[in-house]
């Protein structure tokens, strides 16, 4: 049976905006300026986690030659004064008109991401998509982040709709498997940059035009039957 799509639960990192690259090749470099000789694709398994994860799994890395704190410090210096990331600019291109057509769709929108709350509120302010979404959760709020599903069964749960009637849209792999873990059929932006796997993934789009059509011909099927 097919279920009328309701609700759309989107990551944001990756998915709104091409946040990755950015946070990817600060934090190579930072990693670099430690000592660290490992392979590159190591430090992208930090995609998709809450920044507490991200100091530890950057420090076991470093065999814990770096203090937590001094890696929170340097990360925070780097990203937040000395190369601040201006969300408008990498915002991926149509995703304020897909989420007015989304909207126009009749469909409930929400943000779940491992971002700060803080964070996840100033980017899309300054995107000028705060207004489409109707409920917004920060990983870092959640008592287990992703790769658990507790973020997207609550979206679902105060979005009071059906997981049958939700997607995810996610492109890491702690995000896909905390959609599949949440029993939400998910939907993964490709991207093969850093080494994420997708193939848990139920659906592979390459953006978000792409799964606009998707839900506009899903929900047109299911409302003829």
């Amino acid at each position: 049976m097919l279920y009328m799509i309701k609700a759309v639960l989107f990551d944001m990192d990756g998915i709104l905006y091409d946040s990755e690259y950015y946070y990817m090749q600060g934090t190579v470099a930072q990693m670099r300026a430690y000592g660290y000789e490992g392979p590159s694709k190591n430090i992208y398994q930090i995609i998709g986690t809450t920044m507490q994860k991200t100091y530890e799994m950057l420090y076991d890395m470093l065999d814990g030659k770096v203090p937590i704190d001094v890696i929170r410090e340097n990360n925070e210096r780097y990203f937040n004064v000395e190369h601040p990331i201006h969300f408008k600019e990498i915002m991926f291109p149509g995703v304020p008109q897909a989420l007015q057509q989304m909207k126009a769709m009749g469909l409930k929108l929400a943000v779940c991401s491992a971002s700060s709350y803080d964070l996840i509120v100033t980017s899309l302010k300054e995107m000028e998509i705060l207004e489409y979404f109707d409920f917004i959760e920060s990983g870092e709020n959640c008592k287990r982040s992703k790769p658990y599903p507790d973020i997207y069964l609550l979206a679902q749960e105060e979005l009071q709709v059906h997981k049958e009637e939700c997607l995810v849209y996610e492109d890491s792999t702690a995000g896909i498997q905390a959609g599949i873990s949440a029993g939400i059929r998910t939907v993964a932006r490709i991207d093969n940059r850093f080494y994420q796997d997708q193939s848990k993934a139920d659906i592979l789009v390459k953006d978000i035009h792409e799964l606009t059509k998707l839900i506009r011909k899903e929900n047109k099927y299911a409302g003829s039957n």
